[in-house]
């Protein structure tokens, strides 16, 4: 285990300085900082100036080798429009983000695994043919459009949850939560089923596809003839040899909510990451967006190799030796 977790994490690592580079130069050749950092109105003594204090006359190789050594103390450079530390900004943005994908994937995995395990049992039945239309609907309509039509149902007509924003929030520490308050759950609402629309049906899909399956398996017909409960069967012995596939894309799911929920935040301005992430690009300012791509990159490694090790605990005889 010691051995596959050390690994993966030297894997890890060389994809991370491979994004680093790929960031570097694709920001380095996309656009002059020192247009946004001195001003459309500079003359060019003062953008000469802007440039050797950020060191912008350097070398690309050099300008990168600095760009290394500020990664490793966890510097990533100040914003060129606040100038306030990146990645500071970006912390402050996720808990907002990571308590919206939570949700959101928890909705996904919850409904997504227990109707796919109702459709399985009974296909033929009316209820699981209008689950699967259902399915279809979410699979198929986009994530801003289902968003827009949330909030004409639920805050329009209805008047039950509020359109937008995060609602009140409490301070635990370094970490904003609105989990803790009735305000943050009736603002949450919306946003979270929005994104778990389309993971929903696909974890629904993948669950009743694989129930279907190992339902037909031998050692299932062997369970009900020594006259297990319904509940035994399904739950313990066929749903446990279903969850790995299901788990892998919840993962996968996860990481992507996380890192790219930019449109249902903005949508419903929520103030995330991904919100965070538009302005500054429409801002172009270089260094929000560099740390943006290297924190989800991190992220996603992160629940990678999380689920990897997961799936030891949902079947016992995988071993990482």
């Amino acid at each position: 285990m010691a051995t596959y977790i050390t690994r993966r994490l030297l894997q890890g690592v060389v994809v991370l300085l491979l994004v680093s580079m790929v960031c570097f130069v694709m920001f380095r050749y996309t656009g002059d900082p020192v247009l946004m950092l001195a001003g459309k109105y500079a003359t060019q003594a003062e953008r000469e100036q802007v440039r050797k204090a950020y060191g912008l006359d350097r070398p690309v190789y050099e300008q990168y080798l600095t760009f290394l050594k500020g990664l490793t103390r966890g510097d990533f450079g100040r914003s060129y429009v606040s100038q306030i530390d990146a990645l500071d900004m970006i912390l402050e943005r996720f808990p907002a983000t990571f308590e919206l994908a939570l949700t959101a994937i928890s909705i996904s995995f919850i409904l997504g695994v227990g109707l796919g395990v109702v459709v399985a049992v009974r296909p033929k039945g009316a209820v699981s043919r209008m689950i699967m239309a259902g399915s279809l609907f979410g699979i198929s309509i986009p994530t801003f459009l289902i968003g827009i039509l949330l909030v004409m149902a639920f805050s329009v007509y209805l008047n039950l949850l509020p359109p937008f924003g995060r609602g009140d929030t409490v301070q635990i520490g370094f970490w904003r939560t609105g989990l803790l308050t009735l305000s943050g759950w009736k603002h949450i609402l919306l946003p979270a089923l929005t994104l778990s629309g389309y993971q929903l049906a696909v974890l629904l899909r993948l669950t009743r596809a694989g129930m279907r399956e190992t339902l037909t398996e031998e050692y299932i017909k062997t369970a009900w003839a020594k006259g297990l409960s319904p509940a035994k069967v399904i739950l313990k012995h066929a749903l446990r040899n279903v969850l790995i596939p299901v788990v892998t894309i919840a993962g996968l799911s996860f990481g992507e909510l996380i890192a790219f929920s930019i449109v249902t935040e903005t949508i419903f301005q929520w103030p995330g990451m991904g919100n965070l992430l538009l302005t500054s690009i429409f801002e172009t300012d270089q260094p929000i967006i560099v740390t943006y791509i290297m924190l989800a990159a991190f992220i996603i490694l992160t629940i990678n190799i999380l689920v990897d090790l997961l799936y030891a605990v949902l079947n016992p005889r995988i071993r990482y030796d």
